[in-house]
């Protein structure tokens, strides 16, 4: 297949170019030779490739920042999102796009299924979800795969955070009370991978499985890293942010399973996997 990835200089990009580079023809953009913003620019790159399947990882992810940058972030990741849609209508080509467990309150109490309400408490959320209500006006053939609380080599995460803070600091304060799955970028894309090899078309929650709180998530990170460090579990409400987030963000992996691809691992195993790279 012929395969164009917007975004490619991202945490996830790198990895999807890695994978589908495999098995594929790719192509990329990055944030500096392609503004989605600018439609036109947009739908001339991918009538130039005329790809089989468009990956659009590229967004304004800062999920604080755009508390205060709000424009910036509807630019980006709603109204781009719809150039790119519009885009891959016009070349006819399948649409996959990175969306977020923020697209939830978190009120539910348990894992959310693909076809539950969203109802997005930040900036961030709202402004991805209006992407996908663009995707879904606008394009047949898409995969919309929502994930959560990503980590990988080619960018800082959690993972670094968490082992540079140990380096300067005797105790670290980490909430415990929001509950998601770590998901590591190169688990994504090998499930994405997958996905674009079928037309089942339709939204997905990828994430590794199990799930923690961003607690119990250090915990895991510093016994890895053989680091012992004092740790203090603390509320949201005593370490507030500028953007709320959900509680309970777990993602259901259900039309995942239910198309009959193989349960993704454990997180746990992914990030053995992860650290051993650093």
């Amino acid at each position: 297949m012929r395969i164009l990835i917007i975004g490619s200089e991202g945490m996830l990009g790198h990895d999807l170019v890695d994978i589908l580079s495999a098995d594929n023809e790719v192509s990329t953009t990055t944030i500096d030779t392609l503004d989605i913003t600018d439609i036109d620019k947009t739908i001339q790159t991918v009538n130039e490739v005329k790809p089989d399947v468009l990956v659009h990882a590229a967004a304004y992810t800062d999920v604080d920042g755009s508390e205060s940058n709000s424009d910036l972030a509807y630019k980006v990741n709603a109204i781009g999102t719809r150039n790119v849609a519009v885009a891959c209508q016009k070349a006819d080509c399948a649409l996959v796009y990175i969306c977020t467990d923020y697209v939830f309150d978190g009120t539910k109490g348990s894992s959310y299924y693909e076809y539950d309400q969203t109802n997005p408490l930040s900036v961030y959320g709202k402004t991805k979800l209006a992407g996908e209500i663009y995707i879904r006006d606008i394009l047949n053939k898409f995969y919309i795969t929502r994930t959560s609380w990503l980590y990988g080599f080619h960018g800082p995460n959690f993972v670094t955070t968490m082992l540079n803070l140990a380096e300067t600091n005797d105790v670290i304060s980490v909430v415990n009370d929001q509950i998601g799955s770590p998901t590591y970028t190169v688990d994504l894309a090998n499930a994405i991978a997958k996905l674009i090899t079928k037309p089942n078309y339709g939204i997905y929650h990828i994430t590794n499985s199990d799930h923690c709180s961003w607690y119990e998530y250090a915990k895991e990170i510093f016994n890895n890293a053989g680091v012992n460090i004092n740790l203090k579990p603390v509320t949201t409400e005593e370490f507030p942010r500028p953007a709320f987030r959900p509680k309970y963000s777990v993602l259901e992996n259900y039309n995942w399973i239910m198309e009959g691809f193989p349960k993704i691992r454990s997180y746990k195993m992914a990030l053995k996997d992860y650290m051993k790279l650093l």
